[in-house]
Order: C-alpha cells, then sequence, then structure tokens
C-alpha cells in the first residue's frame, strides 16, 4: 500500500495543479477517503444483508465510486464506460464535488457520516489539473481493499505517514504534525480510560485524538462502550480549513466514524460562561505559540493578553472537569516569563490545579519548521499543588531533521513519571520554592562548569585584548585625524 502511496505521490508531483506536500497530501486524501466510503457502504450492506435487513446507501448510485470512477465489467475495469481525460475532470468538479458539498446543507444529524462527508468537501476542491493523471491516481487507489480491519490499519498508518510528511515539508505545513513518539509519551502517562471524554481544542490532523482512541481501544469493553467510544468520546476544534478536513478524514481512517471535530476558533468563545456540562475528563493539546491575538479575542479571558499560548492555557483550564487530567505542549517562555499575564495564569494554575509533572524537551524535537524550545505540562483538577516532579529529556545526540526524536528517547521518562523516581535528570520541587512564578526546569544537580586557566594563560588573554583595544584606538584615532583636516 505505501508504495502505492508513494507511486500516487510521484504522478501528483507532475501534475500542473500541483505543487509541494501539502497539496498532493490533500488530493490523495479525498481520492482515498471516496474509496474507503465504497468500501465502507459494501460492509454495511453485506451486513444488514446477513441481518435479513435494508442497507440505504449514503451515496446515490451515481456517485458511487464502481460507477463514476471505476466501473467493472466481470471483475475487471470497463474501460468502454470509464471516464478519462477532460470528461472526467467534467464530472469530477461540475457534479462530484458540488454534490457531496450539498451534504452539509442538508437537514441531517451532526453525527451522521453524511453530514461528516458534507463537512470534509465544503473545505476541498480538486486541483488536479490533468484528467488523464487523475484516471491513473483512481487506477491505483481502486486496486486497494480496505474491507478487512487489518486493511484500514494499513491504510491508517499510511496516512498518518502522508500527514508526516507534510509536516516534515517545512514552512507553514508544520502546524499539522506533532511527532508521534511525543503524542504517544504524553498520552501513556495521561493513560485516558473508556467512557473518558477527550478533547483538543487544536486539533490539527487529530494526532492526539486519534493515539487516545488507540489507546483505549485497547480496553476491555461492552458493546455500549464500544459505541460510546466511537460516537460521545472525541472532541476538538480547528480553525484551518485544510487542517479542519485532514482531521476529520484522518479520525474516520482510523475508525472512529463519527469525530466531533468543529471548524472553529477555539479564543473566540468566552470562558467565562463555562459549565461544568461543557467540560472534559481529559484534555491533550499541542495548541499555536507565537501568534498575537486581537483585544476582540482577548475580551473572552479573564486574564488578558496577546499571546496565544497564555490564551490557550486558560481555555484548557477552564475547560478541565473536576478530577479531570491535561497535558499540553507550552513554549519555554510560558514557564520563565513573570510578566503581569503569565504570573497570573500560573498563579491560578498552581493554586487551583495541581500540576503534577513538567516534562523539559529537547531543541529540536519540531524541526524542521520550529526550532522554539518546548515543555510539556501534566495537571490535574484535583486540588492545588503541592509538588512538581520535573524531566529534562537530553538525547545522545543532537535532534535534527534527518534524526528526530523516537520513542526510544521516552522510554527512562516513562519509567521514572509514575513513581517519581529520581535521576540525575529528574528532580522534585515544592511549590513553596517557586520564585515569582517561574516554573522553568533548572536541575539543582548540575552545577555551571567554570573553566579555570593558568596565570599564564591568563596573561595571554589579557594582551591579546590589550592588542585589540590598542589597533581600535589607533583607526580611531585616524579618523579623528582626517575629519579635522
Amino acid at each position: 500500500m505505501e508504495q502505492k502511496i508513494n507511486r500516487i505521490t510521484d504522478i501528483l508531483r507532475r501534475d500542473d495543479g500541483i505543487s509541494g506536500a501539502m497539496m498532493y497530501t490533500e488530493q490523495i486524501s479525498w481520492v482515498l477517503f471516496l474509496k474507503f466510503l465504497n468500501d465502507y457502504e459494501i460492509e454495511k450492506a453485506e451486513s444488514a444483508e446477513l441481518d435479513g435487513l435494508t442497507y440505504t446507501n449514503i451515496l446515490d448510485e451515481a456517485y458511487r465510486w464502481d460507477v463514476w470512477a471505476c466501473p467493472k465489467k466481470e471483475g475487471k475495469l470497463d474501460t468502454l464506460g470509464v471516464l478519462s481525460g477532460d470528461d472526467l475532470l467534467k464530472f469530477v468538479n461540475e457534479s462530484l464535488f458540488p454534490y457531496l458539498q450539498g451534504f452539509k446543507s442538508i437537514t441531517e444529524d451532526a453525527k451522521s457520516v453524511k453530514y461528516k462527508i458534507g463537512a470534509i468537501f465544503e473545505f476541498i476542491t480538486n486541483r488536479i489539473a490533468n484528467g488523464h493523471t487523475l484516471r491513473e491516481v483512481l487506477d491505483l487507489v481502486d486496486a486497494m481493499d480496505f474491507h478487512s480491519s487489518n486493511d484500514l490499519f494499513q491504510l491508517s498508518l499510511v496516512y498518518e505517514k502522508l500527514l508526516q510528511d507534510m509536516g516534515s515539508d517545512g514552512g507553514n505545513s508544520g502546524e499539522f504534525y506533532t511527532p508521534r513518539p511525543l503524542i504517544k509519551a504524553m498520552v501513556e502517562v495521561i493513560d485516558p480510560k473508556v467512557e473518558q471524554s477527550v478533547y483538543d481544542p487544536a486539533c490539527g490532523t487529530c494526532g492526539f485524538l486519534i493515539e487516545a482512541y488507540h489507546h483505549m481501544r485497547a480496553q476491555e469493553m461492552s458493546v455500549a462502550e464500544l459505541k460510546l467510544l466511537n460516537e460521545e468520546s472525541f472532541f476538538g476544534n480547528e480553525k484551518t480549513p485544510l487542517s479542519y478536513v485532514m482531521g476529520v478524514m484522518n479520525m474516520i481512517l482510523h475508525g472512529v466514524e463519527s469525530p466531533n471535530i468543529a471548524k472553529t476558533n477555539t479564543l473566540t468563545r468566552d470562558i467565562r460562561g463555562f459549565e461544568e456540562k461543557d467540560r472534559y475528563d481529559i484534555i491533550l493539546a499541542n495548541p499555536p505559540f507565537g501568534g498575537k491575538e486581537k483585544e476582540q479575542i482577548q475580551q473572552n479571558f479573564p486574564i488578558q493578553s496577546n499571546a496565544t499560548e497564555l490564551l490557550f492555557l486558560q481555555h484548557m483550564m477552564k475547560s478541565l472537569k473536576l478530577g479531570g487530567k491535561c497535558a499540553v505542549v507550552v513554549p519555554e517562555g510560558v514557564l520563565f516569563q513573570t510578566g503581569q499575564a503569565f504570573a497570573s495564569v500560573k498563579k491560578e494554575l498552581l493554586e487551583r490545579f495541581n500540576v503534577t509533572c513538567i516534562l523539559s524537551l529537547p531543541a529540536g524535537v519540531f524541526l524542521p519548521y520550529s526550532g522554539v524550545k518546548t515543555n510539556v505540562i501534566f495537571f490535574e483538577r484535583t486540588g492545588s499543588t503541592g509538588e512538581i516532579y520535573y524531566y529534562e529529556l537530553i538525547p545522545a545526540t543532537k535532534l535534527t531533521k534527518n534524526k528526530p526524536i523516537t520513542s526510544a528517547h521516552f522510554e527512562e521518562f516513562l519509567a521514572c513519571v509514575k513513581e517519581r523516581v529520581i535521576t540525575p535528570n529528574s528532580w522534585l520541587l515544592h511549590v513553596n520554592d517557586v520564585k515569582d512564578y517561574d516554573i522553568s526546569a533548572k536541575n539543582p544537580t548540575k552545577k555551571e562548569e567554570i573553566a579555570h586557566k593558568s596565570p599564564l594563560e591568563l596573561i595571554e588573554i589579557i594582551k591579546e585584548n590589550n592588542a585589540e583595544v590598542a589597533t581600535l584606538c589607533e583607526e580611531i584615532e585616524a579618523i579623528l585625524i582626517a575629519n579635522e583636516r
């Protein structure tokens, strides 16, 4: 399957309408999704027949994959009836996409697959400019079979790889991808359980929600609990159209048929009106940081700031249920800055929430699109903070684009965090020892090394410095004499 996807990307790179990993991932996505939907409908119809029921198809016959994309005769592609070139493009652009986009306007349950299809195609268009290129892509995807759970799992892995490649492309595409080993480590520490609600206020392509789903899916559960897991457990907001589309498709392709993902800017909601029913058991997030929010947005928060990361942190604190747990990636500045807004938010965090752990991440975790030093704050709504467990993750070699962070880097942290084991890279800090609400990671066992030089070395350094000063004085003197003349 991965070889076929690689071949498709090679084909799309040659198309005049496609430029960059972000665009070809978008185009592969809608084609894969429609093939998946076709296999999904066939499986549902077969299951209904076995139960003596009749299945009502989501798509009208003319818009089903095996009618417009790859019609068959005696199990083989109907070469006479198949669309190609300009005819194929005309059908896709003028008939198929308007039909799918119209689903959202139909009075339909927002949790239904039909509504989700409309939500996806509302923000996506066909960018493949050559009908013959599209024909090649359709034929390759048609050879993939998504009927079995194993095939669907393979598809989900391939899709994750596509999203990772898009994130590694650099530039703005970095917003779409958080390294999977980091997500996995955060989920493992938080340990979401069946029947708990999981929320990501800036969900992107839904990496956190999907990892939480796999973590919870591995637990024993009843049929009712499984239905709850698929329909009422995962919630997210995403304001970027392409990110939103990728996220919804990613959730569905991973087996969550009805993800509760909304296309909205989380920060436009006034957090003062939150009630317990609006809150979640688990929050996992890597919200955008470094942005500047308008005054109109800031009005939605008791502690106003134009720093996006500070507003998201307040939103998450307000969104956490009593007894709930949160893990959030924040830039280093959130921990050490002691300006009024930063200090006020951290004061509330320490006094009203239990900050259990701060994981200090190495520089380079988010390369190539960001070199910002980051941390993960783990906190619970279980009372005030007593002692914070710090762990400083120090890789053996510097992280680069070609040597990214891996699951192996988190092994010691995961082995230590539950029991709060003290190591050369971990320590405890009592909340009474926090000064000016600076909660940045400062390892008390590491002393700053001072390089002691011999008297002769010091004399040589002084001579070199004096020589440089003398040279600079001569140059200045020459300039002054020239100006006097």
